[in-house]
């Protein structure tokens, strides 16, 4: 076919593909819509959010017991699956299985992709392992001029050494290990308890990195790296740590956009730095789909990078339904051109200039909602996924059947997708749904606002277990949860 030199171009070659294109994972959160984008795209996925009725979201009816201890082993059993593989085939156009994408992979994917005949839609496994590596992130930062939050690298056997490498940051110290949902693996440490309560797993590490504490907010962008230059999304808030969402102290628990998130030279800033971060990306052999955290430091307005994603996010099913998204395209259309075999040549400038416009940027909120009590019991009943409707006292109830966010038509209303539902176990830390609307649901001082209190308790709400009486069934039954491994799924 001809070059792709347009956006218009983009869109019609997507809409014309015959190609089978998946995306293989846990559920099918991250890349909610995207299917309105692609001919011949399906989500195959182990959870079905939807009880059956959505047509492009393929799970295998027979579920055989495994214990997961990584996302990677769910995408690994459903490739093996015999349903998967038959599915799979059954959509094969020519020599050609399809593409597949995915939220995380490894080597041994690769090797089941290659012998189904799949090509991976994303750089190889073992460059994405040394990209996720924080300390690596850190220094490649440094090369692209995008600064860290005042820190040192080093190895630490103890407490004192501890000290001593970072004398120059201060008492208030923030460690973090390479790899690992931060949410699990950030370590806040102002005195030697502090330390004991985390120094199995700072002293195993070969290097952690130390930094200074400031005053900051979390914030994320997504990116993706092509041939043509660095797309770069908008700038966006995180929900980090709230008690009522989530059991972990720094775990991510949703995203705020809109268009005045923060101050116009902090998001210009953070633009700045992306798009510096996407081209030193593509040096080290990188591209595609990436999402950077930024520490907004709230006494300075300093904006500090804070850790590389190198894939699609639980920031991506906002990223790819705002305003921008839909009167272009979706940031995760210009990954799969990027791995396909088609020629483009695209002026990403204009389109990153036309993305920083605040009217490109409309106002969205997701609400990621875990169990957060240490109980463990047998849901017997679930909300379930669809648009649901608040009323003025702050109640809500199940509107109607959609797949897609933008059926919420109004801060009235929001798209809940339910991941755990009745026969799922729950747990401490187990993702329950994920509930996004339009709108804000913190303040301007970042905390929840009543809207976003009056939707998690309505959620919660809905939720109804059986307690289980045997310590035992609840060991076992927590061992063999998804994400029962203390990995996130989503």
């Amino acid at each position: 076919m001809n070059k792709i030199t347009s956006i218009a171009d983009v869109r019609r070659h997507f809409l014309n593909n015959k190609e089978p294109v998946y995306f293989i994972s846990a559920t099918n959160f991250n890349l909610l819509g995207i299917g309105d984008w692609v001919g011949s795209f399906r989500h195959i996925n182990y959870i079905d959010c939807f009880e059956g009725k959505q047509r492009n979201v393929f799970v295998p009816k027979q579920k055989f017991p495994r214990d997961f201890e990584s996302i990677e082993d769910i995408n690994n059993y459903l490739l093996e699956h015999k349903e998967v593989i038959d599915f799979i085939q059954s959509r094969a156009n020519g020599e050609s299985a399809g593409v597949a994408s995915f939220l995380m992979f490894d080597e041994h994917t690769e090797e089941i992709c290659e012998q189904l005949g799949l090509r991976v839609a994303f750089p190889p496994a073992e460059l994405r392992k040394r990209m996720d590596n924080k300390i690596e992130t850190v220094r490649i930062g440094n090369k692209a001029g995008v600064p860290s939050v005042p820190n040192v690298l080093a190895k630490v056997g103890s407490y004192q050494e501890l000290i001593e490498v970072s004398q120059e940051l201060g008492n208030d110290l923030v460690v973090q290990t390479a790899f690992g949902d931060s949410g699990h693996t950030t370590f806040f440490i102002a005195s030697e308890e502090d330390y004991y309560k985390h120094a199995e797993e700072i002293e195993a590490e070969p290097e952690v990195k130390i930094m200074k504490r400031i005053n900051c907010r979390g914030s994320a962008i997504e990116a993706c790296a092509t041939r043509c230059g660095t797309v770069v999304g908008p700038l966006m808030t995180e929900l980090v740590g709230f008690k009522t969402l989530t059991p972990y102290k720094g775990g991510w628990c949703g995203n705020e956009m809109f268009a005045g998130a923060f101050s116009q030279e902090v998001r210009d800033l953070a633009r700045e730095y992306t798009f510096k971060f996407g081209e030193a990306l593509r040096e080290e052999g990188y591209r595609g789909y990436f999402e950077l955290d930024f520490l907004i430091d709230m006494d300075t307005n300093e904006v500090y990078l804070g850790e590389l994603n190198p894939r699609v996010t639980g920031a991506s099913s906002l990223t790819n339904v705002a305003a921008f998204a839909h009167s272009d395209i979706p940031l995760f259309l210009f990954h799969l051109l990027e791995f396909s075999d088609v020629e483009f040549d695209l002026d990403i400038n204009d389109i990153n200039e036309r993305w920083a416009h605040p009217e490109s940027v409309d106002s969205w909120s997701q609400l990621v909602i875990k169990h957060t009590d240490e109980s463990v019991d047998l849901l017997t009943q679930a909300p379930t996924t669809g648009v649901w409707r608040m009323n003025d006292q702050g109640e809500i109830a199940y509107d109607h059947y959609s797949y897609h966010p933008h059926a919420a038509e109004n801060e009235h209303e929001a798209f809940f997708l339910r991941i755990s539902g009745a026969g799922d176990f729950r747990y401490e830390g187990a993702d329950l749904g994920i509930l996004i609307t339009r709108g804000r649901l913190m303040d301007d001082d970042f905390q929840l606002n009543a809207r976003a209190k009056a939707w998690i308790d309505g959620i919660r709400n809905q939720y109804t277990g059986q307690a289980l009486q045997d310590p035992v069934v609840e060991e076992v039954a927590v061992s063999h949860a998804i994400g029962g491994g203390n990995f996130k799924i989503l």
